[in-house]
């Protein structure tokens, strides 16, 4: 990622400071950022190529961000919100496990390559930070985690689940979906019906998968 160095910014901001989305000069910075992104199709931009399409100042940009990582996680922070409206509607009806199936076909939409504005914010910055600021990304995937999470705890209760962790096997259906939609690439790209099939597997036992998708080979194991 580029980096520009800070001028002398608001003195009194720390990084620990949410960014104010509701400031007019935030969301000129944020829609600047989206129309850029949508241009290149990807997050290789810098904080002035930001800075001259929203026509305000680099010292104004500082008021309200660290850099630009900041940028793109309050981008990142604000796509999540509709998408967490998205996929509550998508997944409302049917059993916990199509539920479940619902939330991992969108999830894996949306983070796909294939995917051309929103894409790089998903799977290519999340992906990147996630070495370097876990918590960050943490943060702003919880909102998915948890109503996840909720579907495969009721998937628990009706008995359809392994014996786990319902809140880590969101955890990594989450993880699974997003990543694997970000390797979706070549020849044979992976699809999202091939990661809900891994995803069943690793948290519904055998014989209940069976019995739910025939198609789908076992292993033997219950």
């Amino acid at each position: 990622m580029s980096t520009t160095a800070s001028p002398p910014g608001n003195p009194e901001r720390s990084a620990s400071d949410p960014v104010d989305r509701t400031s007019t000069r935030v969301e000129r910075f944020l829609n600047s950022a989206r129309e850029i992104i949508g241009e290149k199709g990807s997050i290789e931009f810098t904080v002035q190529e930001v800075v001259d399409r929203s026509k305000q100042s680099l010292r104004s940009f500082y008021q309200y961000f660290d850099g630009k990582n900041e940028l793109l996680l309050a981008l990142f922070e604000a796509e999540m919100e509709p998408f967490v409206q998205r996929i509550r509607v998508v997944s409302a009806t049917g059993d916990p496990l199509d539920r479940l199936r619902d939330a991992v076909l969108l999830l894996y939409e949306f983070s796909s390559p294939r995917r051309v504005s929103e894409q790089p914010l998903f799977a290519d910055f999340a992906q990147r930070l996630v070495a370097d600021h876990p918590d960050d990304v943490t943060k702003a995937y919880a909102p998915v985690v948890e109503y996840i999470a909720s579907i495969v705890e009721a998937a628990g209760e009706e008995g359809l689940l392994r014996p786990g962790r319902p809140h880590r096997m969101a955890t990594i259906v989450l993880q699974t979906a997003t990543v694997m939609a970000g390797r979706g690439v070549g020849s044979q790209p992976i699809t999202g019906d091939e990661v809900w099939t891994f995803c069943v597997h690793a948290i519904v036992p055998d014989h209940i998968a069976a019995d739910r998708y025939p198609t789908m080979p076992t292993t033997g194991r219950s």
